[in-house]
């Protein structure tokens, strides 16, 4: 499928490529292919039952992609492995309402993204991106960027798990500049926040956007394309430890209820505040595949109130407000 996925995708999209940027979109593309290769494959052998099944498309102003959905498995109820490649002669207003700059220039935006909902409410919902920009405008140098991170939503925490996450960003960001980790921290706290509700969506990781330079302040494609790389590759390594670690555990109707509750700011942070989202959808892009982040089952409910001293109230006391894990 993947064949067909590329005439599909690269061939229409020729006279609108890059002049300046054609060899960077080609590598990015190539690593972004093998990303989501290797992460399918990674989470399908730890969940042990189900398999991916893959879903090829176009767009009809530019471009497509190949989502992957994992449905109904021994750890996994739903989630989606994404690629996408999109294209087109005019910026989404979401796009130019954060970069004005880029008001009347052509684009193409690559990426894989990923949301997990596991089965068992010990898991932890995981989310991860990464992303590579371009925007052309005749006579005008191209601007591009590199964006993207991951960040972890659990239910029942351990404080060794989320330890362990965030010693694997850190790992992630280190040989590329000793501030990333912190600054990159920082923005997934600020980013994944729920004003409305005054918490953070889960215990944070790395969000980054708009990298295009090196610690020296100097365009580097090489430079922001390994850190987005390493970001991309450390991704299993953060996750899939918990996932083993938890998968087996035993859970009660009451903890799968509050799991289920808790999905509920996950739908809530996504439809009202995620930019993706908007600027999936404002592009046209394919609905099922920007939606596959909802979990396929949530519930709200009116003035929730966790038991004193209960697991759930620990939830909220200790894990939902920033704070640095390492220390």
């Amino acid at each position: 499928m993947s064949d067909r996925f590329e005439s599909q995708a690269q061939s229409p999209a020729t006279a609108q490529q890059p002049s300046h940027e054609h060899g960077y979109l080609a590598q990015v593309k190539t690593y972004l292919l093998e990303l989501q290769d290797h992460i399918c494959h990674t989470l399908a052998a730890a969940d042990g039952k189900a398999q991916f099944e893959e879903d090829s498309w176009t767009r009809q102003e530019g471009g497509g992609g190949r989502s992957r959905i994992i449905k109904n498995g021994a750890v996994f109820e739903q989630g989606g492995v994404n690629f996408s490649h999109v294209y087109g002669a005019t910026m989404p207003a979401s796009a130019t309402a954060h970069r004005p700059e880029l008001a009347g220039r052509s684009f193409h935006a690559c990426g894989v993204s990923l949301v997990l909902h596991p089965n068992n409410p010990h898991i932890p919902t995981s989310h991860a991106n990464v992303r590579f920009f371009i925007a052309e405008k005749d006579g005008e140098a191209p601007v591009w960027w590199f964006g993207g991170g991951f960040d972890l939503t659990p239910f029942y925490p351990r404080e060794d798990d989320v330890i362990h996450w965030h010693q694997t960003a850190k790992a992630a960001c280190d040989p590329f500049g000793s501030d990333y980790y912190d600054k990159f921290k920082h923005w997934c706290d600020d980013y994944f926040y729920l004003p409305h509700r005054n918490e953070t969506r889960g215990v944070g990781g790395l969000f980054f956007d708009d990298l295009n330079t090196n610690p020296g302040g100097e365009l580097d494609f090489e430079h922001a394309f390994g850190l987005m790389r390493s970001v991309g590759d450390h991704f299993v390594k953060a996750y899939v430890p918990i996932v083993e670690a938890r998968k087996n555990e035993p859970y009660t109707e009451q903890q799968r209820d509050f799991q289920l509750y808790r999905r509920g700011r996950y739908v809530e942070f996504n439809l009202v505040y995620d930019r993706g989202t908007l600027f999936g959808l404002q592009t046209g892009g394919r609905t099922e595949s920007i939606l596959m982040s909802m979990p396929p089952l949530a519930r709200w409910e009116y003035m929730y109130q966790p038991q004193e001293n209960s697991d759930e109230a620990r939830l909220y006391e200790r894990y939902l407000q920033p704070q640095d894990w390492l220390k």
